[in-house]
């Protein structure tokens, strides 16, 4: 990991396309600034970490998954 000291206004090129800016320094936060193509997703890590989560979830076996009430609905 790359570990980069930065002031309000100066920056970080990661390539030829792609720029992460300061933006503001407070007291416990700092508010970053990012230029990127259109086609780049870019997400804060703890929602990357929530859909991963979701993901994981969603295709997780049912176990209380019963085949005859789904029948008794699609007969209805």
């Amino acid at each position: 990991m790359l570990i980069l000291s930065r002031k309000q206004d100066e920056g970080v090129m990661i390539g030829d396309e792609i720029e992460i800016k300061i933006i503001s320094i407070d007291k416990g936060s700092v508010r970053l600034g990012f230029k990127a193509p259109n086609n780049m997703l870019i997400l804060r890590s703890e929602l990357k970490s929530a859909i991963a989560l979701q993901n994981k979830q969603a295709s997780a076996p049912q176990e209380d998954f019963q085949m005859p009430e789904v029948r008794k609905i699609l007969k209805k």
